[in-house]
């Protein structure tokens, strides 16, 4: 006997029809209820010249029902059980949960899918779990997660990048035949983020019925969204299983990674906003209530040139401008003087440090900043101490000789002996020093994943998340930074453990505007690492004015990269300048509500953050504006009969190359209705290229 089950959250509804198996028939705009007749108006016809019953898109289609597009499980027994068809046996509904339970008795599985709608922020989330119960082994080669989608959801946005360029955005059509991305590098990637938009024909930041999915998981992926020869359509996620990765032995379960989705009718911004309250509520835990402290690396100011007493006079200067967190990068242990060498002898290098490291972390937390350490702990040099120990600890397929990456290898976690001693010197790190914040790096893919000649990116994953885990229980208060040569490993998986991504490893202003503005579609600001660099990017070798470089750290988790014993006082005064005003607005940056305005010039970026009093607007202009003259400023996130006073913030003192005469109001204070801001809007100035303004308006 069919039945409707439904789901609500403030604005969204999942209607899910059960019968032999079930399947979604609706995930979008919230419906108030559920009509007697909903499941006679749903009923499908049956095509000609195709099988002779309706195939529904379950939640786990099945190629043995009669689903020829993705399946979401593929396995076999001994080359049986390969096809299996399953019957919902049970379901158990929560106030916002369904767990369905079902079966397929010839095959001998067992599979439990469980839904969630989470009411506060319309974040759906899914996982599917498959138990063998029967006697042979069962060979998993996929069990991914499956959402539908409504006929009108026609475009596709979806995420492409590389190293020091990641979240970059394409559009494609979705009419027929689908998209797909395989991500086989064994972190999250800079190249194949796992996530992706659909929506109704030329959705845009404001406008438009928009889908977003988001799979959470770090290590390998399939991702694809498919359209039905029947019209209908779907998006589906998993981990990318290699041949043999995983066989459940009798008794013995796998759990997909967990799925997220989120509808909205506003556009991508309904979508983001979603996320964002979701990642602050459900996702990322900070050990303390404070504000996100301002980061200082060493890295680019002094590389592998350790020195202590310099590195001290680093901090004081480092403290005059407005750090509050001073964290030594790579170059601290010992041999470690370039980067062929010395990864996985985690001790201090007593040659550049004789005094050992107390001296400098008691002089930083003196000057009232906070200290941090960079590791590296999943890889190994082959020129270290651990490998002439260890080398059967390097991950890898005996009989082959692997390539490496960045002059490293990956140590197999799933050797006790290895993840022991890994544990032992972080443990050692953490409880020696008065370090609060790890920035933990991962500089490579993994090529022959191997443990004990079996394939292992999943258990490596997972033991990444137990290591991560079992330090983070030894040692509450540390924050931790997932940081992948840059943006390789950020997703809602790693976030469950860690506190801050570093978004690339481009400190190129230019190049951020784009690269934060992709991440911010799922992540929140704060926990996005964005430094100002030197004026001469050293990814890039581009210049930028220390306008665009401020302003383009101000919205994220700031710091800085640089030394500042060798910057001049004028450089030393730009970052005191922007550090402060990133400190004056902080709170609402890394809290309030983040969008950004359609804007008719595509070489413009305009995005924000509001809460219910206050707003914060960048306009920043990437390249020579189309037009002479630029489009007024109308702003649609203020509410039409209130008040607000207009303040131009921060504007470059060389932007007016460009104008003979500017307007006016940048010199005053401006008290304007919202109507008049929605719907006239304020005529901006002629920005440089490569420059960004701020406003303030406070809601009087």
């Amino acid at each position: 006997m069919s039945q409707i089950l439904h789901l609500t959250s403030e604005r969204c509804s999942l209607v899910i029809k059960v019968d032999r198996n079930a399947e979604i028939i609706h995930w979008g705009n919230r419906i108030s209820q559920i009509d007697e007749d909903l499941l006679l108006a749903t009923e499908r016809p049956v095509s000609q010249a195709r099988l002779d019953v309706d195939v529904p898109l379950s939640l786990v289609p099945e190629m043995g029902a009669g689903h020829f597009n993705a399946p979401g499980i593929e396995g076999h027994r001994d080359r049986s059980a390969w096809a299996p068809v399953f019957k919902v046996v049970a379901v158990e509904q929560g106030e916002q949960q369904l767990v369905f339970q079902l079966e397929d008795q010839t095959a001998q599985l067992l599979m439990s899918v469980n839904i969630e709608l989470d009411y506060a922020t319309d974040v759906l989330k899914k996982q599917v779990s498959i138990t063998n119960i029967g006697e042979q082994p069962y060979q998993l080669g996929k069990l991914s997660c499956t959402l539908p989608l409504p006929q009108h959801a026609v475009e596709l946005m979806t995420f492409h990048g590389r190293w020091s360029r990641e979240f970059q955005t394409q559009r494609l059509s979705f009419s027929h035949g689908g998209f797909m991305q395989e991500n086989r590098r064994g972190r999250t990637s800079h190249e194949n983020f796992p996530g992706m938009f659909v929506g109704s024909k030329g959705f845009s930041e404001q406008q438009g019925q928009v889908w977003g999915v988001k799979l959470a998981w770090s290590g390998n992926h399939q991702l694809r969204a498919d359209v039905k020869s029947d019209g209908r359509r779907f998006v589906q996620a998993g981990e990318l299983l290699l041949a043999g990765e995983v066989v459940l032995e009798k008794g013995e379960s796998y759990s997909s990674p967990e799925f997220y989705g989120c509808f909205s009718n506003s556009g991508l911004n309904g979508v983001s906003e979603r996320f964002h309250k979701y990642v602050r509520e459900n996702i990322v835990s900070f050990p303390v209530d404070k504000p996100r402290p301002v980061h200082l690396n060493t890295w680019e100011g002094i590389y592998f040139d350790h020195r202590p007493e310099y590195i001290q006079e680093m901090a004081t200067e480092a403290a005059e401008i407005g750090v509050e967190r001073f964290i030594i990068d790579d170059g601290w242990f010992v041999g470690r003087d370039g980067e062929r060498t010395a990864l996985g002898d985690w001790y201090l290098d007593e040659t550049k440090y004789p005094d050992g490291l107390e001296p400098v972390i008691a002089h930083v937390n003196k000057l009232g900043m906070e200290f941090g350490l960079w590791v590296e702990p999943e890889m190994i040099s082959e020129d270290s101490m651990l490998y002439r120990a260890h080398p059967d600890w390097v991950l890898g397929l005996e009989g082959y000789h692997q390539p490496s990456g960045r002059w490293q290898y990956v140590l197999d976690l799933q050797n006790d002996d290895c993840f022991n001693y890994l544990f032992e010197r972080l443990n050692d790190l953490l409880t020696r020093y008065n370090i609060s914040y790890l920035k933990w790096d991962m500089n490579r893919e993994l090529v022959q994943p191997g443990h004990q000649g079996s394939p292992a990116v999943h258990g490596q994953t997972k033991a990444l998340y137990r290591l991560v885990d079992q330090l983070l229980a030894a040692h509450p208060e540390v924050e931790i930074e997932s940081c992948s040569s840059g943006g390789g490993r950020i997703d809602f998986e790693i976030l469950k453990r860690t506190h801050r991504f570093w978004a690339s490893d481009c400190n190129d202003a230019l190049e951020r505007q784009t690269i934060q503005r992709g991440m911010s579609y799922f992540f929140p600001p704060e926990v996005m690492g964005a430094h100002i660099g030197p004026d001469e990017a050293h990814t890039t070798r581009r210049c930028h004015h220390i306008n665009m470089r401020g302003m383009t750290a101000l919205s994220g988790h700031m710091g800085v990269e640089l030394d500042p014993v060798r910057a001049s006082d004028e450089d030393k005064a730009g970052f005191k300048r922007y550090i402060a005003l990133h400190k004056q607005y902080r709170q609402l940056l890394h809290s309030g509500r983040s969008f950004r305005l359609d804007t008719h010039d595509e070489r413009q970026h305009v995005y924000g953050v509001t809460d219910e009093n206050d707003l914060l607007i960048t306009v920043c202009q990437l390249a020579m504006p189309d037009h002479a003259l630029p489009a007024p400023l109308r702003i649609s996130c203020v509410e039409p009969d209130a008040r607000y006073k207009v303040t131009l913030v921060e504007m470059p003192e060389t932007s007016f190359q460009l104008m003979k005469q500017r307007p006016s109001w940048l010199d005053k204070t401006l008290i304007l209705t919202g109507d008049n801001l929605r719907e006239v809007g304020l005529t901006l100035p002629i920005l440089d290229p490569e420059s960004a303004l701020l406003l303030s308006l406070e809601r009087i």
